[in-house]
């Protein structure tokens, strides 16, 4: 019997070690948009790995006068993706809340430079999962219908622009594993 108990425990953890380097439909999800999600997870998942160590000082470092802090790319992060939030989910673009709490770390640049540093790694990804899991929650909402329309007066479905979101996390996670690699030693 305690054969059996190993091998079972090792076949779950086999199926967990293979399932997250899975792409393809979730559970809870129409095909087309449960795979995005598991791509869009899968990047997340990277960026939170890559930066959860990270103390206030790394999150704050300036490779120079034209660079990001990595505090700063997950803030940015987050505010591309509560854009798209509103321009696909409600089809119009951020109202004036919305780019007072957001358009800082959607420009980067100076005013993020200045405004995103002092802050603890918790901070930033708090933020950043609570905009994923109302992405989530409303992609759960949806079907694949409404992920290849076009919204009225858009150029692009709806796919694509959840693509986009996944693929600019993706080039931003590059520029937070470069940064990582340039953090001085300690």
């Amino acid at each position: 019997m305690k054969t059996l108990g190993k091998l079972l425990a090792l076949f779950i953890v086999s199926i967990t070690i293979h399932a997250q380097n899975m792409i393809g439909p979730q559970e809870g999800f129409t095909p087309q948009i449960g795979t995005m999600v598991s791509m869009l997870n899968d990047l997340s998942n990277r960026v939170e790995y890559t930066v959860k160590d990270l103390n206030t000082e790394e999150l704050d470092f300036l490779m120079d006068d034209k660079a990001n802090r990595i505090g700063s790319l997950i803030m940015h992060l987050a505010a591309t993706e509560a854009f798209y939030q509103v321009y696909t989910f409600e089809n119009r673009e951020f109202n004036k809340e919305e780019k007072e709490q957001w358009q800082v770390a959607m420009g980067l640049g100076d005013e993020a430079r200045e405004e995103y540093q002092g802050l603890d790694v918790n901070y930033y990804l708090d933020i950043y999962k609570a905009v994923r899991e109302k992405t989530i929650a409303l992609l759960k909402e949806k079907d694949d219908a409404w992920f290849a329309s076009v919204p009225k007066g858009y150029s692009m479905n709806n796919h694509w622009a959840w693509f986009h979101v996944m693929e600019h996390q993706s080039s931003h996670l590059g520029q937070i594993l470069l940064i990582k690699k340039r953090l001085p030693e300690n």
